[in-house]
């Protein structure tokens, strides 16, 4: 038998090929970016932002029920890239953990709990030949009492890291490349310098400019710690503040 891709090695999850690839899990992480969506995270001094691509597929489709960010708990919001149908089995599932997390210890799960979850739910999901990875880059954001803002990315691998600033998606490493220079020369953003530099971030790895309705954002911040999503009116604000700076 070849040793090569093809082999068999990626007709199974849980077999590894002789060079030590799971092929089916590279499959996962292409399956997100096959998304056709780039997503960035930014973490400032006091803040939290994720923003992503609002597609519509269908002009018959209500726009209000298409979305890739969800409030897990009234303090932790969640941005999801790759497979919709996975990521909104994936939202239910860490509900229902936050949930009984709440109920059995008496306050909110923190997004570092969260995202610890999240990871270990994929990396399970590595293991086993009943189950397939979840085609599924997630970012969690919170602010922490001790700790203040938190950004943190999950793979379908299981990994997690928290992060200053992170993409997702796409065009995931020019966005990367773009946001290291960012934070290279002001680590320590305002709430509204973190929110235009996410967006103005993705604005330059598309090379196009959003209108209100094409973007979503969601933020957390040390004076409102609530997860919520800001409203066409708030977002055309921060357009209209990029366009004007540059």
């Amino acid at each position: 038998m070849s040793r090569g891709t093809g082999a068999g090695y990626d007709r199974h999850i849980t077999i590894f090929s002789p060079e030590g690839r799971l092929y089916q899990v590279e499959y996962a992480f292409k399956a997100v970016k096959a998304s056709g969506i780039t997503s960035i995270g930014v973490r400032g001094k006091d803040s939290v932002c994720v923003v992503t691509q609002k597609k519509v597929p269908d002009k018959l489709l209500d726009q209000t029920s298409v979305t890739h960010l969800f409030p897990i708990t009234k303090f932790v919001g969640l941005l999801a890239t790759g497979m919709t149908a996975d990521a909104r089995s994936l939202v239910q599932q860490a509900r229902r953990e936050a949930a009984d997390f709440r109920f059995k210890h008496g306050y909110y799960m923190h997004a570092d709990i969260l995202a610890n979850w999240i990871a270990d739910k994929s990396q399970v999901y590595t293991q086993h030949a009943y189950m397939r990875p979840l085609g599924v880059a997630a970012m969690v954001i919170g602010v922490d009492d001790e700790r203040g803002p938190q950004l943190f990315k999950c793979d379908p691998a299981g990994h997690f890291y928290g992060h200053r600033a992170t993409s997702a998606g796409l065009k995931e490493q020019e966005a990367i490349n773009f946001l290291e220079k960012k934070m290279k020369n002001n680590p320590s953003f305002s709430f509204e310098e973190t929110v235009q530099t996410a967006i103005s971030a993705l604005q330059s790895v598309l090379q196009e400019d959003f209108k209100a309705t094409e973007i979503e954002v969601g933020v957390v911040s040390k004076e409102n710690r609530a997860f919520r999503v800001l409203t066409t009116e708030e977002i055309d604000e921060h357009l209209t503040a990029i366009s004007e700076r540059d």
